[in-house]
């Protein structure tokens, strides 16, 4: 038997799992060590020698595109297609059970899964038959909080209420949504795990079916496994079936939606004599960005522990850069992107990392003032994010009542009670006398067409866009918060629930920083008539929208969160905002084991890097609307100095190594300064002429406060300002 074809291309920790007799297995993979390698050979190798069949080995993993991959690497490993084998998610695989066992399931032979937007419906229909107010019971919330039961595998009648009105109450919503869903043969998504679960518990004759038939249970990303995930592989494997486990306690990064990295030592607690190996040979960055990785993952507790190292070179030190502010940060990142491709490579090889999605509006208007298209990876655009187009068309309405497109995106976000009858009757009236809908609204409650109740909410409404229309006695800046704020917007999307709901208020809040850091007026021809403020605003927000995001087929730069960089590698990174409550983020700070995780999320950050890293942070930042001065993260502290070169550090204040020695400093790239003084007049490409103010700081962080004639008071870094004397 000839299996030079699986075993030839791994290295020896490789070949000692894929080889491993059968029994229960955990491989500690490292990142960049060949995981997916690993279970596609291990599965062909079962097979190969006859240790399994296809039949008799179930292969779970987390996504849809990895289950594929998986799949065609195996048939591609053995030359001949898969049949019988079940490779697949988790909720794929519980799906496909829940077919076969519909009875046993208590289900009906037809039921149907119901996507996210379709549940939330569902437990608002729960709220009205159950006479609550959704404003006490804000639906979102409560669709997290039954999805979460679920996911702990608690189902209503288990929840110990203990005398609590509130919890009382909501077992009376969660039991209320469990039977329109039974009635009605619905299936959400927490619920297909939860089901098969309680298929394998309520009828033993069928898990033991199960047993028998899948011997071998392996299953990816262990690390990302929540409480019903673990105790349905946990029912299914029992004593009898080789469970082969492959995950890394450093790369658990989604706590916040129920994943579990204690789950991997509850394995090896759990499971009979289970195998530890270690993955730790990395085959995609240099030595400096693992050692830096190793020092920084280092200072978390309680893991299972591992040092990832290379064969490859020593490679770039790890560049980090002091900006000024967020502007200088963004500026600094796309110079050195040019850099990178006037040196002859793609911008396809970069990515930028973020901590929080409300960090992208800066850079991605630097990318654009420089042409370099780029492309947001898995997520919108800052102006194409729901939130930020529902602020702007409320702007929109201000400027122009008779904007029918925003007018029907708001007129019932947050919900105020005018319902899709109220809506078609405006339509009609609109169609039939040629006119808005905002003139059809006065006109139908003057004419006392609708409801009393439709009439009281319009009316509502009508008024509500009048108290926002400030008009130029407020700053844009006021304007736009004036609107988040008596739209209710926040407390709308708060009710989302924690990480999503939050960077939706984030992102708003970011808006406002952008208003207050606008300005136009300056690209005026002679003789055109200048817009007010927030009708530039508007516009400027519109053309941002339309361009700079890269085609499919453009080679473009990567924009990403650092939560969604897991799994991809580049061979430059850079990672922004490594600043105190920024990075680690200022909510980690409050619960226990969140320090943990944000430290494990810039591990993930770092080992994206295939040949260089650049860390940025600001000692002044603009976000979410405020102006905060920022101090360097204390991950920054954690990378040792000899794998570091600070980047014109001048007048910002450096990180200090957890292993630097009093009187060390790292290696400096120095940039010259030009001296102004108080008092002088100074001419500038965008603003025109002004006087000099202020000054603060030295060298090429210096910044100087401009009052110029035309725009007024404004900070500018020296370095980047192109400032002339006059």
């Amino acid at each position: 038997m000839d299996l030079s074809d699986i075993l030839d291309p791994l290295n020896e920790p490789q070949r000692q799992a894929v080889c491993a007799p059968s029994g229960n297995l955990l491989v500690l993979a490292g990142a960049g060590s060949g995981k997916t390698r690993v279970l596609t050979h291990r599965i062909a190798y079962l097979i190969r020698i006859g240790e399994a069949s296809t039949y008799n080995v179930m292969a779970v993993t987390f996504t849809n595109k990895a289950a594929r991959e998986m799949r065609q690497r195996i048939e591609q490993i053995l030359g001949t297609p898969l049949s019988g084998m079940w490779v697949g998610t988790f909720h794929g695989i519980a799906h496909r059970l829940l077919r076969s066992h519909w009875q046993e399931a208590k289900l009906p032979q037809t039921f149907q899964i119901i996507d996210s937007d379709d549940q939330y419906r569902l437990i608002r229909r729960s709220l009205k038959e159950l006479d609550l107010d959704e404003k006490r019971w804000p639906p979102k919330e409560t669709q997290w909080k039954i999805n979460y039961h679920k996911d702990e595998g608690v189902r209503a009648g288990a929840i110990d209420v203990q005398g609590d009105l509130y919890l009382e109450t909501f077992v009376r919503i969660y039991l209320h949504y469990e039977d329109l869903c039974q009635r009605n043969g619905l299936v959400d998504f927490a619920e297909l795990l939860l089901r098969a679960q309680e298929l394998w518990l309520q009828h033993p004759e069928v898990c033991r079916h199960y047993r028998d038939r899948f011997r071998h249970l392996l299953v990816d990303e262990f690390q990302d496994t929540n409480a019903i995930q673990y105790s349905w592989i946990r029912t299914l494997a029992a004593d009898q079936s080789h469970t082969f486990v492959v995950g890394d306690d450093d790369q658990s990064i989604y706590g916040w939606r129920g994943a579990k990295v204690g789950n991997l030592q509850q394995f090896q607690r759990q499971f009979t004599e289970v195998e530890l190996i270690r993955l730790e040979q990395n085959y995609r960055s240099t030595r400096t960005i693992l050692t830096a990785a190793n020092a920084l993952i280092d200072n978390n507790g309680d893991r299972l522990g591992k040092n990832l190292w290379t064969a490859g070179e020593e490679g770039e030190p790890i560049r980090l850069y002091g900006a000024f502010n967020e502007i200088d940060e963004a500026t600094y990142i796309v110079e050195q992107i040019e850099r990178w491709v006037r040196g002859g490579r793609s911008r396809q090889e970069v990515a930028i990392l973020y901590r929080s999605n409300a960090q992208s509006r800066v850079i991605e208007a630097a990318l654009l003032q420089h042409g370099l298209p780029y492309r947001v990876y898995g997520g919108l655009r800052f102006y194409e994010r729901a939130e930020i187009k529902d602020v702007l068309a409320y702007l929109r309405l201000c400027t122009n009542r008779d904007d029918d497109p925003s007018l029907e995106r708001i007129i019932n976000t947050p919900t105020r009670g005018i319902g899709g009858r109220t809506l078609d009757m405006l339509r009609d009236y609109a169609r039939d006398h040629e006119m808005s809908l905002w003139r059809s609204a006065e006109r139908m409650i003057a004419a006392g067409a609708l409801t009393p109740r439709a009439t009281a909410a319009l009316q509502r409404f009508l008024d509500l866009i009048a108290e926002m229309s400030c008009g130029s006695e407020v700053s844009l800046e006021q304007q736009v918060d004036a609107v988040i704020k008596l739209s209710a917007l926040g407390d709308h999307y708060k009710k989302e629930g924690r990480e999503k709901g939050l960077s939706r208020i984030e992102n708003m809040e970011e808006l406002v920083s952008a208003a207050k850091s606008f300005v136009h007026g300056e690209d005026l021809e002679e003789g055109e008539e200048a817009m007010d403020d927030l009708t530039a605003f508007l516009a400027h927000a519109a053309l941002e929208a339309g361009e700079g995001q890269a085609e499919e087929w453009e080679e473009c730069v990567q924009l990403m969160s650092l939560h969604s960089a897991k799994g991809l590698e580049f061979p430059l990174v850079f990672i922004a905002g490594v600043e105190e409550g920024l990075f680690p983020h200022k909510r980690s700070l409050q619960e226990e084991g969140r320090l943990e995780e944000e430290r494990r999320l810039c591990y993930v950050g770092v080992t994206r890097a295939k040949e260089e890293l650049v860390l940025t942070y600001a000692e002044v930042r603009r976000l979410y609307g405020q102006e905060n001065f920022s101090h360097p993260s204390r991950f920054l502290r954690e990378i040792p100095e000899e794998c570091v070169q600070i980047v014109r550090l001048q007048g910002v204040a450096a990180p200090i190594s957890a292993g630097q020695k009093k009187g060390a400093s790292f290696t400096t790239e120095a940039a010259s300064t030009t001296s102004f003084s108080l008092g002088q007049q100074v001419t500038h490409p965008k603003f025109g002429e002004g006087t000099v103010v202020q000054s603060e700081g030295s060298g090429a962080q210096a910044r100087l406060q401009v009052n110029f004639d035309r725009v007024g008071l404004k900070w500018l870094v020296i370095a980047y300002a192109h400032l002339q004397p006059l």
